[in-house]
């Protein structure tokens, strides 16, 4: 048990310095990345660390930097795919190697601290982002997808399976938090900031998520009905209709109640809905 946790620190100690070089290699395309420079800069201290022979007394610290580090440079990959506006011939491997590398992080900590809950080791906000990154991937992706017809008359399984993962990783990273209950001592200043709370809506960002699944679940409904794939195999697939309806009426009412006037629009909102119900 011992030397297998050894490995495993090793795994983890290998991976810096592959990352290392990797970071190394696109700052030679644009030395002055915000995101590539911080990530350069925490990868010189875990490097430090593990010259030093320091050990992993503070595990969950090692791997947060770890979860940075890779949150910065898969950033800035994630902008080039973006740049390039998803070229059909590469994306779809980049894409995998990228939701491979934002997936690591969470299969570390699993492995190295298995008494621990993930959340309890990464942190609560790190695994949100790492939730969050690839489920907005694949929005984006999708998006640029779905303005391909012709693509899509050719493919649309393979749209269907990208828009199926995607809700569900927004999904998990709305689940991260467990929503506030109102009743279990918990003291708001305002209605307001308790309703958020006990919706789960913790951040602008958490609303930019509800919007990206009712999105998503409208392109698969519109879709997936014509999918033989699909309807051969109901028992694998998101019910997509409801979970739209659900999170943008959501969306909606916050919009619309204590948000109002904050700059969040809700007319596509309501026109999904309009569709979905």
């Amino acid at each position: 048990m011992a030397d297998d946790y050894r490995r495993q620190g090793f795994d983890l100690e290998r991976r810096i310095f592959e990352l290392d070089v990797k970071c190394s290699s696109l700052r030679t395309e644009k030395q002055d990345d915000d995101y590539l420079q911080n990530a350069s800069a925490i990868l010189d201290k875990l490097k430090s660390y593990y010259r030093q022979g320091g050990e992993s007394s503070n595990l969950s610290k090692l791997l947060q930097d770890y979860t940075q580090v890779i949150l910065d440079i898969t950033f800035y990959e994630e902008n080039k795919l973006v740049d390039q506006e998803f070229p059909e011939d590469s994306s779809p491997f980049k894409i995998q190697q990228l939701l491979q590398d934002l997936t690591e992080p969470e299969v570390l900590a699993g492995r190295l601290a298995p008494a621990q809950e993930v959340q309890s080791v990464l942190g609560l906000e790190l695994l949100e982002c790492l939730y969050w990154r690839r489920g907005a991937l694949l929005y984006m992706y999708c998006h640029t997808l779905h303005q391909r017809k012709q693509w899509i008359k050719k493919n649309k399984d393979t749209f269907l399976k990208c828009i199926q993962e995607g809700v569900r990783y927004l999904m998990r990273m709305l689940q991260v938090r467990n929503s506030v209950k109102l009743n279990d001592g918990v003291v708001f200043h305002d209605t307001a900031t308790a309703s958020f709370l006990s919706e789960g809506i913790f951040s602008d960002t958490h609303l930019l998520t509800m919007m990206y699944i009712g999105e998503m679940c409208f392109w698969a409904v519109k879709y997936e009905d014509c999918s033989a794939e699909s309807m051969d195999r109901k028992e694998d697939r998101l019910q997509f209709r409801d979970i739209g309806t659900q999170i943008l009426n959501k969306y909606v009412l916050a919009c619309e109640g204590p948000l109002q006037g904050q700059g969040w629009n809700t007319e596509n909102a309501k026109e999904i809905l309009s569709i979905l119900q």
